[in-house]
């Protein structure tokens, strides 16, 4: 438990001025720099129902992270079969590239089965793109801990986990932003870029479900979802959700989940409402459901 509340050991504290300052430079830019036409920049209203929704996932996630803390060194004191260092660069470079992995897993998860889905959506709900998009996180942090669960097993320091995925968001925060273009070939191929992360925010037909990474582009490579970037994204949800009302940002679409399950007619529709991707309809196919969709319902 010191290890976790050290604020040296959790960057997430640490970075957060320079995400302000980042955020200020990248507004000024707008302001006073040249920019291209089709940037929208910064809209006040829009900027601070992100900010607002950064400030509430900053408490979802300490409940968040106390309550897996828990459940993790319990696993790691009682199941785990041996226990990796927490002080040698190897450890720590498999555990940051482990993490990385399970990202664009759960990712790709809350992307495409609708119940993660309507936790994630959240995040998507602006139709601009900026550093204060960044800060729009949701508050319903459970599908980590799905993913995280083999860390622990596999001997890794519960209380790295959450040093490992601070350096991971940190890093993910100054992908969002349109006031970088293409960078330097290898970085491209290799990392998740602005660029990158612009088609993955793109409610575009080419862009849906595309770039899922968090610091590493190679898994969308490796696993058929990357996506380059074609033309500036149409950012935001297929249907957009037009409201700055945060509840409604938050859990709207767990209100249209419930609506539907309530409404199916039989445990089979049920469980299709909740597990299949969203747009789903009874009588559909996952392969069928996978497919580009029109339209995004939130």
């Amino acid at each position: 438990m010191h290890e976790f509340f050290d604020p040296l050991k959790n960057p997430t504290l640490v970075a957060a001025p320079f995400f302000i300052l980042s955020l200020l430079i990248e507004l000024a830019a707008f302001r006073f720099l040249e920019t291209d036409e089709e940037m929208r920049g910064y809209e006040r209203k829009d900027a601070r129902t992100s900010l607002i929704m950064g400030l509430g996932s900053v408490v979802s996630s300490a409940v968040f992270k106390l309550g897996t803390l828990v459940a993790f060194v319990a696993i790691s004191v009682h199941l785990a079969p041996w226990h990796l260092p927490d002080d040698t660069w190897w450890s720590w470079t498999a555990l940051i590239l482990g993490l990385d992995l399970a990202f664009y897993l759960q990712h790709r998860f809350v992307h495409r089965v609708r119940i993660g889905w309507a936790a994630h959506q959240a995040h998507h709900s602006s139709e601009y793109f900026n550093y204060s998009t960044a800060l729009r996180q949701k508050w319903n942090p459970w599908a980590e801990a799905l993913f995280w669960l083999p860390f622990p097993f596999l001997g890794f320091e519960p209380w790295t986990l959450y040093v490992a995925f601070s350096i991971n968001l940190i890093y993910q925060f100054f992908v969002h932003t349109e006031r970088i273009g293409t960078m330097w070939r290898p970085i491209e191929f290799v990392f998740n870029t602005p660029s990158h992360h612009r088609v993955h925010h793109g409610s575009d037909p080419e862009y849906l479900d595309k770039n899922y990474a968090g610091m590493l582009i190679i898994w969308d490579r490796m696993f058929g979802t990357f996506q380059k970037e074609l033309f500036r994204p149409t950012y935001g949800l297929t249907v957009p959700v037009d409201t700055y009302n945060v509840l409604r940002l938050q859990y709207g679409a767990f209100g249209e989940l419930f609506r539907d399950v309530h409404n199916a007619k039989s445990w089979r529709e049920k469980l299709g409402y909740v597990f299949m991707p969203p747009g789903w309809h009874p009588g559909e196919k996952r392969a069928e459901a996978e497919q580009p969709r029109e339209t995004q319902s939130v």
